[in-house]
């Protein structure tokens, strides 16, 4: 009877298995990351909410040189045109990072519910073959190969118990498998606002991922994709929230008599306290020619009524408010902790910082998926070694089987040749 053995390396193997999860989740922060960087501009884009800052701070600083060139005032609006729209398509760019990762935990979510359909057959079929004490090898082989794909998806741990029968838990702790699949389960959300909250996934009930989550995953695309959709990418719009506010109450005006309450001035939006305040930054249209209205009421003062101005006389080089603004640009001021970055400087320095944090996020991200596949390949390769089938070994244990059998071979023809002399002497 042919007995057939199956090697195996429970060590190695579980090592494998964490590799891939973590590698995962690493690539999908990578990919979110990266389409993040695409759509905002790269630290050396001319779009990027820091370089449109600076374009119009040069913008202002020319036109308070030469408040009577009035091509300088249209140019600055045109400036500040361009700076609301980089704040603007970022915040969109969030949005769209966000509503994307939450469609690929859908997308994981479902291959999770499958792989552990076909773990429920290939787990039975081992069971089944080991009461009967048939061959298992095939079966197990399966029953690897969902595992390592279910690993993808998510952090899991195993715990084989009596007649082969295996346990599948998440790195946190909850039950997928138990002699029968736990139903994941989880709501995506269609569209996203600056204030969305993604849902959860589920596993029996369980909150494993999202802001529900009591026994939060650790690995695998479903941790890096809320990672991503949760934290990484509201932390960027929290910071571009922050110059949109800075904007807004550096260019606020002021009733010069202190009679009339501080007003939007050049940049305006609604709700400017509530997220996505990036997202609905606009140039106010009474210093857009395009809309009817005069690029030299910054100069002059009077955006929001004639309480307002302080050019009263019209001179074409009046500058002293233009100076006013120009210095307020330039202040430190304080910005929300929110944003992960420093809290204290200009707002250059922080949309500069902005601009720097993300840039280092994906390369972290990056460099941190380039580890893990380091890991992922040195675990796989170490278990086939362990297990596999080495060529070369097997190749030169044939020629040494055949080396053996030509010297029998040999020997027995001797000795035949010796039986015949033997005979042939006593006949």
């Amino acid at each position: 009877m042919v007995q057939v053995s199956r090697a195996h390396d429970n060590a190695l193997y579980s090592r494998m298995v964490s590799a891939t999860s973590n590698t995962a989740k690493a690539e999908a922060k990578q990919t979110g990351l990266d389409q993040l960087e695409q759509l905002v501009g790269d630290p050396t884009s001319e779009n990027t909410p820091s370089a449109t800052l600076g374009a119009f701070n040069n913008a202002l600083s020319d036109y308070r040189n030469s408040p009577e060139e009035t091509s300088l005032g249209t140019a600055l609006v045109s400036a500040a045109k361009n700076l609301t729209t980089s704040l603007n398509t970022a915040s969109d760019a969030v949005k769209s990072v966000r509503k994307d990762a939450d469609a690929s935990i859908s997308d994981s979510v479902a291959t999770v519910n499958n792989l552990l359909k076909q773990f429920a057959i290939a787990n039975s079929a081992v069971i089944k073959a080991t009461a009967q004490g048939t061959d298992t090898t095939d079966a197990l082989d399966q029953r690897d190969a969902v595992l390592t794909q279910l690993s993808e998806e998510m952090g899991i741990s195993t715990v084989t118990r009596t007649g082969n029968d295996m346990v599948i838990y998440t790195d946190s702790g909850a039950t997928l498998f138990e002699t029968t699949a736990r139903t994941v389960s989880f709501q995506p959300t269609n569209a996203y606002g600056a204030d969305t909250v993604g849902g959860s996934v589920y596993v029996d009930g369980v909150a494993v991922s999202g802001p529900d989550a009591t026994m939060t995953l650790k690995s695998g695309r479903i941790a890096g994709l809320t990672e991503l959709r949760d934290e990484t990418a509201l932390t960027y719009q929290n910071q571009i929230d922050e110059i949109a506010r800075g904007l807004i109450d550096t260019f606020t005006e002021t009733d010069p008599t202190g009679t009339a309450p501080d007003m939007q001035g050049l940049f305006t939006a609604t709700d400017t306290a509530d997220a996505g305040v990036a997202g609905r930054l606009a140039v106010n249209a009474a210093v857009d020619a395009t809309q009817g209205g005069s690029a030299t009421l910054i100069r002059d003062g009077g955006i929001n009524g004639t309480d307002y101005v302080r050019n009263a006389d019209g001179a074409e080089s009046y500058a002293d408010w233009l100076g006013t603004l120009t210095e307020s640009l330039s202040e430190t001021r304080t910005f929300s902790a929110s944003g992960q970055i420093e809290t204290n400087g200009t707002l250059a320095d922080y949309a500069s910082a902005s601009v720097s944090w993300l840039s280092g996020e994906r390369q972290a991200a990056s460099t941190k998926t380039t580890s893990e596949s380091a890991l992922l390949t040195y675990a796989s390769t170490a278990l086939s070694n362990a297990t596999g089938i080495n060529l070369d070994d097997e190749y030169a244990r044939q020629l040494e089987l055949e080396k053996t059998y030509q010297a029998s071979s040999k020997l027995i023809g001797v000795i035949n040749e010796l039986y015949a002399a033997l005979f042939q002497a006593v006949g």
